[in-house]
């Protein structure tokens, strides 16, 4: 496996932002998307203190991961789980709070690598986009089976397609003379389907919809809806977060729940604001960081990425 074609995103950052909470001895950290495991071999490598636990809904990652990882010993415990499965996951290893946690919520370069995952729109291949393949629909089922009115909602929701409406009504003529199976298909009849001005914007015309239809398949902003807050309530107080995003909807949602950890929940009008009201969280970034023109210029990959950190500053209000 080629290690080159995959770089982890603002790498380095990410270990800084994480650093003073992993560098005491028995710290704990989770890498919630551990991919082909490029920031899990850092943080080990990094805090040699440190334990990791990284989850992964795929399981092709987690056998490439695991040989990556073996040097490591029983310090690197990998689970097959989805990232909002977290507190289980925790539970069952015995473990009560961490000390970091770390989401890299981009599509793993693998997924993208591999044709016959149906992830990358470069490429014919079938339309599948499960990072999960044991279960769950694929997007070929979506694009054959969703009624018009909610795959307009899918690709206007979760791909910010303007042009969804569309886009739909060529799909629904198209399927019926025959069901969609692979991806060079989608591609062009969204190509044919969109103005000429639509075209000249942000890239391939099809990025939008596959996004959608990758969020869709995987259930992504439901299960990070439930994920960050999970983290945060799994963070030991002086424990940190990082969350990686790609894209407007999933930052939004990260910034949310960072930003109502670290506001005051107290009546207005107190002279002095009770412990229980006081921000469970300090954020540790300036709104969304950026990765360095640098970086930009060494891999295409971390253009669209926004990095946020937070850090626990108190216990849960009981």
């Amino acid at each position: 496996m080629s290690q080159s074609r995959h770089v982890p995103v603002m790498l380095q950052r990410c270990l800084d932002l994480l650093a003073p909470a992993l560098e005491r001895p028995g710290s704990v950290v989770v890498d919630c998307t551990l991919g082909l495991g490029g920031h899990s071999e850092a943080l080990l490598t990094r805090f040699p203190e440190a334990r990791l636990v990284a989850l992964d809904r795929d399981k092709e990652a987690l056998r490439l991961s695991g040989e990556r990882l073996a040097p490591f010993g029983d310090r690197a415990t990998l689970v097959h789980a989805v990232y909002d499965e977290l507190p289980a996951v925790l539970e069952r290893l015995g473990i009560a709070r961490v000390q970091g946690v770390l989401f890299d919520l981009g599509v793993s370069s693998m997924q993208l690598d591999e044709a016959d995952r149906g992830f990358a729109y470069a490429q014919d291949a079938p339309l599948d986009m499960r990072m999960d393949q044991t279960t769950g629909i694929s997007a070929a089922e979506v694009l054959n089976t969703y009624p018009a009115g909610d795959l307009v909602r899918v690709l206007f929701q979760y791909g910010e397609e303007k042009q969804a409406k569309r886009i739909v009504s060529a799909i629904v003529r198209e399927r019926v003379k025959e069901p969609f199976t692979n991806s060079a298909r989608l591609v062009e009849l969204i190509r044919d389907a969109l103005p000429q001005a639509a075209k000249r914007t942000g890239g391939n015309p099809a990025k939008r919809t596959f996004q959608a239809l990758r969020i869709e398949v995987n259930g992504e902003l439901a299960v990070l809806e439930r994920a960050i807050p999970a983290a945060v309530k799994a963070l030991a107080v002086g424990g940190r977060i990082a969350v990686l995003s790609y894209h407007s909807l999933e930052d939004r949602l990260v910034k949310q729940v960072f930003a109502a950890g670290a506001a005051t929940t107290a009546p207005p009008g107190l002279p002095v604001v009770p412990e229980q009201y006081q921000p469970r969280l300090k954020l540790l970034t300036r709104g969304a960081e950026l990765p360095t023109e640098e970086e930009v210029a060494e891999n295409r990959r971390a253009a669209p990425a926004r990095l946020r950190g937070a850090q626990r500053i108190r216990e849960e209000a009981e």
